[in-house]
């Protein structure tokens, strides 16, 4: 079951993965993931906290809120 995101919990992940962020994935459980070391641009924050990322490969899944995991990157990693 998906953990809830409370309001400010919320808000934080729309300050931390603005449109245009890049991001890597970390971790996703489901056999359609892109591969772990992924890159991919944030599209937003919906509002169950999954964050949409357009991922390099093609993919279009999101991270989800307490399941996933992706970390921020610069376009230098």
């Amino acid at each position: 079951m998906m953990p809830f995101i409370s309001k400010e919990a919320l808000q934080r992940l729309r300050d931390r993965y603005k449109p245009g962020t890049r991001v890597e994935l970390l971790h996703m459980d489901d056999v359609q993931a892109p591969p772990v070391g992924t890159k991919g641009t944030v599209i937003g924050v919906d509002d169950i906290g999954s964050i949409m990322v357009k991922w390099d490969n093609g993919s279009g899944l999101s991270v989800a809120y307490g399941e996933d995991s992706c970390r921020v990157v610069s376009d230098n990693d």
